[in-house]
Protein backbone atom coordinates (compact mmCIF):
# COMPACT_ATOMS: atom_id res chain seq x y z
CA UNK A 1 0.00 0.00 0.00
CA UNK A 2 2.56 2.05 0.96
CA UNK A 3 4.37 1.38 -2.77
CA UNK A 4 1.28 2.39 -4.22
CA UNK A 5 0.86 6.10 -2.57
CA UNK A 6 4.88 6.50 -3.23
CA UNK A 7 4.00 5.78 -6.84
CA UNK A 8 0.83 7.91 -7.13
CA UNK A 9 2.73 11.12 -5.02
CA UNK A 10 5.73 10.94 -7.52
CA UNK A 11 3.63 10.85 -10.43
CA UNK A 12 1.45 13.87 -9.51
CA UNK A 13 5.00 15.61 -8.86
CA UNK A 14 5.62 15.03 -12.09
CA UNK A 15 2.81 16.37 -13.57
CA UNK A 16 3.03 19.22 -11.77
CA UNK A 17 6.25 19.95 -12.97
CA UNK A 18 5.22 19.87 -16.71
CA UNK A 19 2.51 21.57 -16.23
CA UNK A 20 4.24 24.58 -14.45
CA UNK A 21 6.74 24.38 -17.42
CA UNK A 22 4.18 24.13 -20.29
CA UNK A 23 2.30 27.25 -18.77
CA UNK A 24 4.94 29.28 -19.37
CA UNK A 25 4.36 28.05 -23.19
CA UNK A 26 1.06 29.52 -23.20
CA UNK A 27 1.14 33.33 -22.37
CA UNK A 28 0.35 36.00 -24.59
CA UNK A 29 1.21 39.32 -23.97
CA UNK A 30 -0.24 42.41 -25.61
CA UNK A 31 -0.46 45.87 -25.33
CA UNK A 32 -3.64 46.98 -25.69
CA UNK A 33 -4.13 50.66 -26.72
CA UNK A 34 -8.04 50.89 -25.50
CA UNK A 35 -10.30 50.09 -22.30
CA UNK A 36 -11.78 46.78 -22.82
CA UNK A 37 -14.43 44.53 -20.94
CA UNK A 38 -13.76 41.04 -20.25
CA UNK A 39 -16.80 39.56 -18.74
CA UNK A 40 -18.58 41.94 -16.16
CA UNK A 41 -14.84 43.66 -15.66
CA UNK A 42 -13.88 46.51 -17.82
CA UNK A 43 -10.42 47.10 -17.48
CA UNK A 44 -7.99 49.94 -18.49
CA UNK A 45 -5.33 50.16 -21.79
CA UNK A 46 -1.96 49.11 -20.81
CA UNK A 47 0.18 46.30 -20.82
CA UNK A 48 -1.51 42.82 -20.61
CA UNK A 49 0.04 39.78 -19.64
CA UNK A 50 -2.73 36.70 -20.70
CA UNK A 51 -1.76 33.12 -19.41
CA UNK A 52 -3.96 29.89 -20.72
CA UNK A 53 -4.15 27.91 -17.12
CA UNK A 54 -5.90 25.27 -18.68
CA UNK A 55 -8.58 25.05 -21.76
CA UNK A 56 -11.13 26.37 -20.14
CA UNK A 57 -9.60 29.02 -18.26
CA UNK A 58 -7.53 31.96 -18.61
CA UNK A 59 -5.73 34.46 -16.06
CA UNK A 60 -5.12 38.33 -17.57
CA UNK A 61 -2.99 40.44 -15.59
CA UNK A 62 -1.60 43.87 -15.61
CA UNK A 63 1.32 44.23 -13.15
CA UNK A 64 1.21 47.91 -13.11
CA UNK A 65 -2.43 48.74 -12.42
CA UNK A 66 -2.62 46.02 -9.69
CA UNK A 67 -4.87 43.85 -11.86
CA UNK A 68 -5.68 40.33 -12.10
CA UNK A 69 -8.61 38.39 -13.09
CA UNK A 70 -9.48 35.21 -14.16
CA UNK A 71 -12.19 33.92 -16.67
CA UNK A 72 -13.80 30.97 -18.38
CA UNK A 73 -12.65 30.28 -21.82
CA UNK A 74 -14.12 27.68 -24.62
CA UNK A 75 -11.28 25.92 -27.18
CA UNK A 76 -11.64 26.90 -30.32
CA UNK A 77 -9.08 25.36 -32.26
CA UNK A 78 -8.36 28.06 -34.67
CA UNK A 79 -4.98 28.41 -35.50
CA UNK A 80 -3.05 31.91 -36.65
CA UNK A 81 0.48 32.53 -37.34
CA UNK A 82 1.19 35.23 -34.77
CA UNK A 83 -0.68 35.43 -31.06
CA UNK A 84 -3.28 37.89 -30.99
CA UNK A 85 -6.45 39.17 -29.22
CA UNK A 86 -9.76 39.57 -30.80
CA UNK A 87 -11.99 42.00 -29.72
CA UNK A 88 -15.51 42.87 -30.75
CA UNK A 89 -16.60 46.48 -30.63
CA UNK A 90 -20.16 47.77 -29.78
CA UNK A 91 -20.08 51.83 -30.82
CA UNK A 92 -16.94 52.69 -28.53
CA UNK A 93 -17.34 49.32 -26.24
CA UNK A 94 -14.95 46.73 -26.53
CA UNK A 95 -15.43 43.16 -25.86
CA UNK A 96 -12.32 40.38 -25.67
CA UNK A 97 -13.78 37.69 -27.84
CA UNK A 98 -11.11 35.13 -28.61
CA UNK A 99 -7.19 34.74 -27.84
CA UNK A 100 -5.21 32.86 -31.28
CA UNK A 101 -2.28 31.32 -30.81
CA UNK A 102 -0.04 29.39 -32.96
CA UNK A 103 -1.05 26.63 -31.52
CA UNK A 104 -4.31 25.06 -32.02
CA UNK A 105 -4.87 23.87 -28.57
CA UNK A 106 -3.91 26.73 -26.83
CA UNK A 107 -6.60 29.17 -29.07
CA UNK A 108 -9.95 29.86 -26.88
CA UNK A 109 -13.05 31.88 -27.00
CA UNK A 110 -14.25 33.84 -24.42
CA UNK A 111 -17.97 33.05 -23.23
CA UNK A 112 -20.13 36.66 -24.02
CA UNK A 113 -21.72 38.63 -20.96
CA UNK A 114 -24.63 40.46 -20.24
CA UNK A 115 -22.78 43.36 -20.08
CA UNK A 116 -21.43 42.56 -24.27
CA UNK A 117 -25.37 41.10 -24.59
CA UNK A 118 -26.97 44.66 -23.16
CA UNK A 119 -24.11 46.75 -25.48
CA UNK A 120 -25.06 44.44 -28.60
CA UNK A 121 -29.19 45.30 -27.86
CA UNK A 122 -28.07 48.98 -27.54
CA UNK A 123 -25.93 49.31 -30.94
CA UNK A 124 -28.67 47.23 -32.97
CA UNK A 125 -31.69 49.32 -31.44
CA UNK A 126 -29.63 52.43 -32.03
CA UNK A 127 -28.57 51.39 -35.86
CA UNK A 128 -32.51 50.50 -36.72
CA UNK A 129 -33.76 53.71 -35.45
CA UNK A 130 -31.70 55.51 -37.81
CA UNK A 131 -32.88 57.27 -40.95
CA UNK A 132 -32.22 56.71 -44.73
CA UNK A 133 -32.84 59.16 -47.24
CA UNK A 134 -33.30 58.22 -50.43
CA UNK A 135 -33.01 61.33 -53.51
CA UNK A 136 -35.78 61.03 -55.70
CA UNK A 137 -35.00 61.28 -59.48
Amino acid sequence: MKRITAIALFVLANLVTVGSVSAQDRTLQAVVPFDFTVGNKLLPSGNYTIALETPFLIVIQNSAKYIKLMATTTPDGKKSEIGKLVFTRYGNQYFLREILSLSTQNSVELRTSKVEKRARMQQATRQSDQQTVVAQK
